[in-house]
């Protein structure tokens, strides 16, 4: 799109690619004209959205909530595996949670007292989610029928009405005109429809494959869920709000056919929520937030396993070379979390995790991200081909390789049935050798 000049139609290699709306390639080619380059410019946008959104989630829930319950449901949603995550890829999971969460929030005063004045905001960003990820931010909003049903028509006044039409309707509109029935067909039909029910797209699971993925995503904050076993939490309407928005999602999902991980990541500012209001009616906590603290080592410990694992699967991973000196910031910041929590200073023990957390993230970065890098990117790869490029094609390698290798070379390097070359390339990994450059493995001259 920044390329061309053209920000209706998404392409893929130069052919129309309708699997997803545009805003995400919009935040993208946004990173490319302010120069940031290949690497930079499509994560730094998700990141500054995931940073902005993460202040305006405390902001909200401080009105919502109170400021300690807030304070420990941004604390939660920030340090977990999920949010971290998909903060640092270029995906539209982020983006569509973060507006999709904003729409959700915006609508509780609608939802529990039947307050109108938010409802355009609100309808806004429901508005800006689809153009994240189509269709599935209304389906995941439903629940809010269950709160309003009586009120539904304040949906259809002009204003929230008005709202999300200005926001939503020019890209599809301007995307069938230009495109047709082929729009409607694949982004409607196949990544709607046929994602939910046919298993064509190979994202089989089981029905319950999202318990375990909600749990992973949650870490290293799933002490704090025994907080919810307190009988006065679910008096609340608040909780009952926040349950309904994750629990009516994870039902949603686990009944498709195809499921991947990162479709559950508009959930966790709800369960985020709901354990911040939990933990906020526990006058003290020393257990629960040293307990998190302490599991915020799994970050740290990853930099020894995660890049074997991605390399020779996670079944064949020595989980023996685990750099275990590495729990120590974590046992520091555990003990200094009981003991401010003893003494009844919550947001000072908040801050100690989210300190902790931040050191353990910074020595995953150092210890590993380096050799992560050369296992799964095609970056440096691309980098020792470049001065032979006009002589290289891809042949039978990895998805990643492929796509990774034409984004860093803007096409320079085809596919080898597209166009033959003296050099073709059949990788599984981009840190193997290639003939010329660093060994004889990995190509195939041509005859």
């Amino acid at each position: 799109m920044y390329e061309s000049g053209d920000w209706v139609t998404p392409r893929l290699y130069g052919v129309p690619w309708f699997e997803k709306p545009a805003l995400l390639y919009w935040l993208i080619g946004g990173g490319f004209a302010l120069g940031l380059g290949d690497t930079l410019g499509p994560r730094f946008p998700i990141a500054l959205l995931s940073i902005v959104a993460l202040t305006a989630y405390f902001l909200g829930l401080r009105r919502l909530l109170s400021e300690r319950a807030a304070m420990g449901a941004a604390a939660t949603l920030s340090i977990s595996v999920g949010w971290l995550g998909f903060s640092h890829a270029a995906v539209t999971d982020l983006p569509l949670t973060v507006f999709f969460s904003a729409g959700m929030l915006l609508s509780m005063p609608w939802a529990l007292r039947g307050e109108r004045g938010l409802l355009p905001w609100a309808a806004a960003c429901f508005a800006a989610a689809s153009l994240a990820k189509g269709m599935v931010p209304l389906v995941l909003a439903a629940p809010l029928l269950a709160f309003g049903w009586r009120r539904v028509f304040d949906w259809v006044r002009p204003a929230p009405l008005g709202a999300f039409a200005v926001v939503a309707l020019p890209w599809y509109v301007l995307c069938y005109a230009r495109n047709g029935s082929a729009f409607v067909d694949e982004f409607f039909w196949k990544h709607h429809v046929s994602r939910f029910f046919s298993p064509e797209l190979q994202h089989v699971q089981p029905f319950w494959f999202y318990v375990p993925v909600l749990l992973g995503l949650l870490v290293p904050a799933i002490p704090l869920i025994a907080g919810l076993f307190r009988s006065s939490l679910w008096r609340d309407p608040r909780a009952r709000y926040f349950a309904a928005w994750a629990g009516f999602g994870l039902l949603f999902f686990s009944a498709s056919t195809n499921k991947l991980p990162g479709y559950l990541l508009p959930l966790l500012p709800a369960v985020a929520a709901l354990l911040g209001l939990a933990l906020d009616r526990i006058p003290r906590a020393p257990i629960l937030l040293g307990s998190v603290a302490m599991l915020s080592a799994v970050y740290a410990l990853a930099g020894s396993v995660l890049p074997s694992a991605l390399a020779d699967g996670l079944r064949r991973t020595e989980f023996d070379a685990i750099a275990w000196h590495w729990m120590m910031p974590s046992v520091i910041g555990a003990a200094g979390v009981f003991l401010l929590e003893k003494q009844h200073r919550r947001t000072a023990a908040l801050l100690t995790v989210l300190l902790t957390v931040t050191l353990n993230v910074t020595i995953l970065k150092v210890t590993a991200f380096r050799e992560l890098g050369m296992e799964a990117s095609s970056r440096e790869l691309w980098e020792r081909l470049e001065p032979r490029a006009s002589e290289v094609c891809i042949g039978n390698s990895h998805r990643a390789i492929e796509y990774g290798l034409r984004y860093y070379s803007h096409g320079r390097i085809p596919l080898c049935a597209e166009e033959e070359r003296p050099i073709q390339l059949h990788l599984r990994y981009p840190n193997e050798p290639v003939a010329g450059l660093t060994g004889t493995m990995g190509i195939a001259p041509h005859d």
